[in-house]
């Protein structure tokens, strides 16, 4: 490389790094990615893919289960060591190349190291030192957050890298939190046969519909888990030493001793040590943008995905990339900027309007408002609820399957905020949902979005039933 200065530098390489810097010279302008381990990032190799790949034999298997005539053919125990084979070839045995010769085939110059801003469009990689003519966009995401626990730091506790990359599963395993990481961990060691304690200060899923919390506990505790609602941990130690159980005081006086322990508690941005304090900010901060992604105050840094704490999922870390890809690649240029809600060059979807899944045994699938933020937000609104076992296509999915469905309606507008499955496979029901709320479908529209029959899907049909159909 000879070259050291370009139109855009982006640091970090993950997956919403490497949206910024393809949208960005796609658009007609130099781009250097910069990245100090694998590229492709946390989704490609510790998070997103190598979770989904371990949660995946267990659901199947359980799901062949609920069906009678695949159930008697079932006569086996879910193959752990298959399994973690498995999510090492999802995961490519952590080899980066193949997106290494993504990366270069796109035409983006890559640059190994810990990129560090060290001035005005200037970042030092080592002992060289890149100037960008227009942007730099941070694109470093986020770690496991340690909380404040007295002992915990000194047992060596894991975090979700550690969960993902395991190569040997601990017979017993506690996990400190309740949300996305802490459920479908516990789920999927549950289903390797490890004895899970899940220790939650509030209810699982906190941030989800109530029944969606409710219905997973329930799962978990079905699957032999144990689940602690309402209470945290006090201290932690190994009694033991470095060989031995870890033992977790909770704030009830009840123990719980684990070969390990996960902590899944939040989230922190990687701004610690990228130079963030000589351009006048604080590192270890969040970086606030607005809805190009330009980090206020700035007219030259970016920064997408986890770093700017708005919506911390991969598929909205790229959803944000692509808009500052193209808005960077726009103002370099000159060219016309379409900045207003809903234009090219901006994240509008990332105020009300996140789809996300936890892929828990249900899954739980959500988009939009939930009940509660709807009327915090100030809305007028009506809650549909429909049990999904109670359509068709449920009855033929699984024997006795159980499932839920919420939809908020806006009453002054009659258009959906927000959408809610709880079920077997209802993931692949929530783009239909994403797409009624973005595009503001009314509700009389929708009554002619006919749903296959026998299909899962006809839980739409059975929502707007329950609403009642308009006088139009």
């Amino acid at each position: 490389m000879t070259t050291t200065e370009y139109d855009l530098i982006v640091i970090g390489a993950g997956a919403v790094g490497e949206n910024v810097a393809d949208r960005a010279k796609q658009g007609g302008i130099s781009v250097l990615l910069v990245e100090s381990e694998l590229v492709g990032g946390d989704c490609s190799y510790w998070a997103c893919m190598p979770s989904k790949a371990l949660l995946r034999g267990g659901i199947a298997l359980r799901a062949a289960k609920n069906v009678n005539g695949a159930k008697q053919a079932v006569t086996g125990d879910l193959d752990v060591a298959a399994t973690l084979e498995r999510r090492n070839t999802v995961t490519n045995n952590w080899d980066d190349s193949g997106q290494v010769d993504w990366v270069t085939g796109a035409g983006i110059d890559l640059v190994r190291g810990h990129g560090v801003i060290t001035g005005v469009k200037q970042v030092t990689v080592d002992d060289t030192v890149y100037t960008a003519r227009h942007a730099v966009a941070v694109s470093t995401g986020s770690a496991a957050l340690l909380p404040d626990i007295p002992g915990l730091a000194g047992v060596n506790p894991w975090e979700s890298r550690d969960a993902t990359s395991v190569r040997n599963v601990p017979a017993s395993l506690a996990i400190i939190g309740g949300g996305v990481v802490a459920v479908e961990m516990a789920t999927a060691y549950a289903s390797f046969g490890t004895k899970v304690t899940v220790i939650a200060r509030s209810s699982l899923l906190a941030g989800q519909e109530p029944f969606a919390g409710e219905m997973v506990t329930e799962s978990l505790r079905a699957l032999g888990a144990t689940v602690l609602i309402g209470v945290s941990p006090t201290s932690v130690t190994r009694p033991d030493g470095d060989d031995g159980d870890v033992h977790i005081v909770l704030s009830d006086d009840v123990s719980v001793d684990a070969e390990q322990v996960l902590v899944a508690t939040g989230r922190t941005p990687r701004t610690l040590d990228i130079g963030l304090e000589n351009v006048g900010l604080t590192p270890g901060d969040w970086l606030d943008v607005d809805d190009t992604m330009l980090v206020k105050g700035f007219d030259w840094l970016y920064a997408t995905g986890d770093v700017n704490h708005r919506a911390l999922l991969t598929h909205q870390g790229k959803y944000q990339a692509r808009a500052a890809g193209d808005v960077i690649a726009a103002r370099a240029l000159g060219q016309t900027v379409h900045a207003g809600p809903w234009g090219k060059h901006v994240a509008t979807a990332d105020h009300e309007v996140v789809p996300q899944v936890t892929f828990s045994d249900p899954e739980v699938a959500s988009v939009g408002l939930t009940a509660a933020a709807a009327e915090k937000a100030g809305y007028d609104i009506r809650v549909i609820d429909y049990e999904l076992g109670n359509v068709a296509g449920a009855s033929l999915q699984a024997d006795g399957y159980k499932g839920s469905a919420r939809m908020i309606v806006d009453e002054k507008r009659k258009v959906i905020l927000g959408v809610t499955f709880v079920g077997q496979d209802v993931s692949e029901m929530l783009q239909a949902a994403t797409f009624a709320i973005v595009g503001e479908v009314p509700l009389d529209r929708l009554w002619h979005a006919v749903p296959a029959y026998p299909t899962m899907n006809e839980i739409w049909l059975r929502l707007l039933e329950t609403y009642g159909r308009p006088e139009v």
